[in-house]
């Protein structure tokens, strides 16, 4: 029996770590074998190619990264010619191929196109970004808008529909509400938190967008609360992310409602840092008599 086998919306994962988003290049698994991971989350993609901002992009603070990308990517077509067919010969894991757009239409075109490739398992909906329709306010911010944008996108496919929800939002649990009503079968988060840092020498910001998104060990205990409020809300399963550097974060976020996490900025100072969490856990289950599904959600109050 494995102690770790879990399951996100329509996915059986053998693992119960991913990779998030943007974070994660194939190069690692001549590190590690690919069975360490339960799933690859591909660079968010859009449309259109995109350039990203202009250096500096990264930024280390006290207490975790800044990073300023821009959502650089070789665009739709690009990644359906260059990437996919890689990832198809590389990748003997679940591919999920996060994806992200301008409007409902963009967003709907991009899951149309990908719906006609093989070796996709499901989809991660980027939900953070601008929306043209609305006057630039990001689509994650209006439970009405997420709504709309689900249930367009669900009548789409059948393959796993996981919805990245951001914390730059007034009440993340109206909106995990409004992706799960609209047909949604797995919720991601959380995405960057705001955050800036400045040169106190000279004024200048040290990052060329001033606000910018901020992951790390300083957003665990934000995104760990959000996980656990988000839990308490909807019955769909919770792919939780946010300062996920050892086992024992992920425990924490286990016992707060996630059904499997995903680690990003850990791989930048640690590329060893799944096979960790991975022989972490499966360590602690086992002196514990446990499965990862007797402590989802467990936590006491």
């Amino acid at each position: 029996m494995n102690p770790l086998a879990t399951s996100l919306g329509r996915l059986s994962l053998e693992s119960p770590v991913a990779v998030a988003s943007g974070t994660f290049g194939t190069e690692y698994f001549d590190l590690f074998p690919q069975a360490v991971l339960g799933l690859y989350i591909s660079k968010t993609i859009t449309m259109e190619p995109r350039e990203g901002n202009p250096p500096t992009r990264l930024y280390e603070t006290e207490a975790g990264l800044l990073n300023a990308i821009g959502l650089q990517n070789p665009g739709l077509q690009g990644f359906i010619r260059d990437e996919l067919p890689r990832l198809r010969d590389i990748l003997e894991i679940p591919l999920m191929v996060s994806f992200s757009g301008a409007s409902q239409d963009e967003f709907s075109q991009i899951l149309e196109t990908l719906e006609r490739e093989p070796g996709i398992s499901g989809y991660e909906v980027n939900v953070s970004c601008p929306n043209v329709e609305r006057e630039g306010i990001a689509f994650g911010a209006d439970p009405d808008v997420v709504f709309s944008l689900t249930r367009r996108l669900a009548a789409l496919t059948n393959k796993e529909l996981t919805v990245k929800l951001s914390p730059n939002v007034t009440d993340i649990a109206a909106i995990a509400q409004a992706a799960e009503t609209g047909g949604a079968t797995s919720l991601s988060l959380i995405n960057t938190l705001y955050g800036m840092a400045i040169d106190w020498k000279t004024g200048r910001s040290r990052i060329s967008r001033p606000v910018c998104g901020y992951s790390g060990t300083g957003i665990k205990p934000v995104a760990l609360a959000l996980t656990y409020k988000t839990a308490q809300t909807v019955r769909i399963p919770i792919l939780a992310l946010g300062g996920i550097f050892s086992w024992q974060d992920a425990l924490e976020f286990f016992y707060a409602g996630a059904s499997s996490i995903a680690v990003g900025t850990a791989f930048f100072s640690d590329p060893l840092v799944a096979v960790k969490l991975r022989d972490g856990l499966v360590d602690f289950l086992n002196s514990k008599g446990l499965s990862l599904k007797d402590i989802i959600g467990k936590v006491s109050l």
